[in-house]
């Protein structure tokens, strides 16, 4: 699992109290476990403060408002991005405007996500050789 210095973890338990509108109305649905899944909200990782995360799937969910307009706030959100994906978490960006105008659909492309991810971690990595390996000396 991924996880955060002191004073980040600290942070991302105050910012549990002072969640916006729309990570409210989404943690309000998320906490229910859709698909099964279970999320976290404010989860530290590394100096970053997710808003949502599912450690099942290695999901990073991120509600973008008007604070993420900015240049240098897509710098910092490019940055994060990297610093999850070198670490094996996938981040999908919410825009808080489809959260406010229905929440349902979003809870629904997320459980499809998770699903997905949950899918490709099953994969095995190689394929088992066909029979027991050689024994020692013997030829090929």
């Amino acid at each position: 699992m991924i996880t955060g210095p002191r004073p980040t973890i600290k942070r991302a338990r105050r910012l549990r109290s002072e969640m916006s509108l729309p990570e409210v109305m989404l943690w309000s649905e998320l906490r229910k476990r859709p698909g099964g899944f279970k999320f976290r909200r404010q989860h530290s990782a590394g100096d970053y403060v997710l808003d949502f995360y599912c450690a099942k799937v290695k999901l990073a969910i991120e509600i973008d408002g008007r604070a993420h307009d900015s240049a240098p706030a897509a710098l910092r959100d490019a940055n994060r991005s990297a610093f999850l994906k070198a670490r094996g978490v996938a981040t999908t960006r919410v825009p808080a405007r489809a959260v406010l105008e229905d929440v349902e659909p979003v809870v629904m492309r997320l459980v499809e996500i998770c699903n997905s991810r949950s899918e490709i971690s099953m994969l095995p990595l190689h394929h088992a050789a066909h029979g027991p390996p050689p024994r020692t000396g013997e030829d090929l």
